[in-house]
């Protein structure tokens, strides 16, 4: 099972776009788990996932969020700003999986 986490501001309006994320998973048959978290828990929840999805305004931690992911061997990127508005989890999942490989 890879697992993925998106992280934001407060883990609120990434929350919709797991939901998008898991039921495109669902219909292409891929065990995967994602889930939402707020900054304060990324150094918390990073070592028990594959990869991190940073919501488009929390950019500006990236290379902080970049450089703990490396130490781990964890691969962190932002979500497109358009796709994560338009709630396109199809399309985050597919680059979220690319990422681990």
């Amino acid at each position: 099972m890879k697992k993925i986490f998106l992280c934001c501001a407060a883990g609120m309006s990434t929350s919709m776009v797991v939901s998008k994320m898991e039921k495109a998973a669902t219909e292409k048959g891929i065990d995967v788990k994602v889930i939402a978290v707020g900054m304060d828990e990324f150094e918390a929840t990073l070592p028990d996932y594959d990869c991190c999805l940073l919501g488009p305004q929390i950019k500006y931690k990236f290379a902080e969020f970049k450089a703990k992911g490396e130490v781990l061997g964890k691969p962190v990127a932002v979500i497109n700003a358009m796709d994560y508005g338009m709630m396109k989890g199809e399309k985050i999942l597919n680059e979220a999986l690319a990422m681990i490989g």
